[in-house]
């Protein structure tokens, strides 16, 4: 019998395991960090992990980046599997009682469940280690600014790991909870953010004419950028759109006329191949608007994210272990429009990505009212044990 052939085990982890995890996910959840600041909760994952007794642990990696490593008795693949440390600038605003405590951040993605799944993982690998390969669980920092990964597999450290597969799962709200989307191809459009600044001259504002101000770009931008986006569904290969998120003219003042302003816009492509002509239309609108008014402009990038593509191999691994888990999969809504810096793994590993349904009624991802579901804990560290059991076991 293989280890695909198994029968189903319904407490991979015991109901101490999972008491334990869920009070482990809510202490991270009362103390996030921002993306680059994960100094503390790198520290609590290094010391949860220390208890599994890993070959190695690495800190620091890309930044806070925390990866341990779980060798097998024989040669085989090296299994990464992946989740991310850092929480959002949102003031929380649910009832929970372990409830962000630090004013203005707070875990609204999800990224709180997500370290404890594979932190379960560990526990799991510290009572059963592999008979061949490797498995490393890596809680990567800086996902929500698109930097992390990036980071992690600049940093000289990553390359003595080698990952032939790279794995990783996303709660998703709107799915039936424990319920999971999965296909291969296109997960995750592409996108970044494109921060606009012009500048002309500042005047009295009862003399306006004696400057230049921005104020007719800025309302010429704000419909020549939307416009720029096709609309459309994202499954669309042709699909873009064009999000203002933020503008800025002049100071609060009323004896002022403005000569400087921002705009801040998210340009989104199904494809990196898109996203090139997007910033090339975007950054001619920009031109138009500001030479029309005499204005000297700059554009910078933000949050840069590839699209994230699922690899055959990688995609098929991840449904097998659904399948014997019992987890009903299906691939409504892909790709998703938001993105993820997970698709850079994929450049050296067979990657893919999952999404596990958190519920139909769960407040959306980075609503200020979203609690990640505690029941998803053990449903995501089974899914991922399965898939180690059948390639390393």
């Amino acid at each position: 019998m293989t280890a695909n052939d198994t029968p189903r085990e319904s407490n991979v982890l015991c109901d101490r395991d999972i008491a334990d995890l869920t009070e482990w996910r809510r202490a991270l959840h009362r103390r996030p960090d921002l993306s680059g600041e994960e100094a503390e909760t790198a520290r609590r994952v290094a010391d949860m992990l220390g208890h599994t007794e890993p070959d190695r642990v690495i800190t620091e990696l890309g930044g806070h980046g925390v990866a341990a490593v779980f060798e097998g008795r024989a040669d085989g693949p090296c299994i990464l599997l992946r989740c991310e440390l850092d929480g959002l600038p949102i003031e929380e605003l649910g009832e929970v009682a372990h409830r962000s405590k630090v004013a203005g951040k707070a875990h609204l993605c999800g990224h709180d469940g997500h370290m404890a799944i594979l932190a379960g993982v560990g526990r799991w690998l510290g009572r059963n280690r592999p008979a061949r390969g490797r498995v490393v669980l890596l809680f990567q920092p800086a996902e929500e600014d698109g930097s992390g990964a990036e980071r992690v597999i600049a940093d000289p450290r990553f390359r003595t790991l080698s990952p032939d597969f790279a794995l990783a799962l996303h709660n998703m709200p709107g799915v039936p909870l424990g319920h999971a989307v999965l296909d291969e191809g296109i997960m995750n459009c592409a996108s970044r953010g494109m921060k606009i600044v012009l500048n002309g001259r500042t005047a009295h504002a009862s003399q306006p004419e004696t400057g230049r101000s921005p104020v007719p770009a800025v309302a010429r931008l704000m419909s020549l950028l939307t416009d720029l986006g096709t609309g459309g569904s994202q499954a669309d290969p042709d699909f873009s759109l064009v999000t203002v998120t933020h503008a800025r003219v002049g100071e609060p003042a009323f004896g002022v006329a403005p000569g400087r302003a921002e705009i801040w816009a998210t340009l989104r492509t199904q494809r990196d191949a898109g996203m090139d002509a997007l910033v090339a239309r975007a950054e001619q609108a920009v031109a138009e608007a500001a030479d029309g008014a005499g204005l000297t402009w700059k554009v910078s990038y933000h949050d840069v994210f590839r699209h994230c593509e699922n690899a055959p191999a990688a995609t098929r691994l991840l449904a097998r272990a659904l399948e014997a888990e019992g987890v009903p999969t299906g691939k409504a809504g892909l790709p998703m429009r938001a993105s993820e810096d997970f698709g850079r793994f994929g450049d050296g590993a067979n990657a893919a990505m999952m999404l596990l349904g958190s519920g139909v009624d769960c407040p959306a991802l980075h609503s200020p009212d979203y609690d990640f579901p505690d029941a998803l804990i053990a449903t995501g560290a089974g899914i991922f044990i399965r898939c180690l059991r059948s390639e390393l076991f």
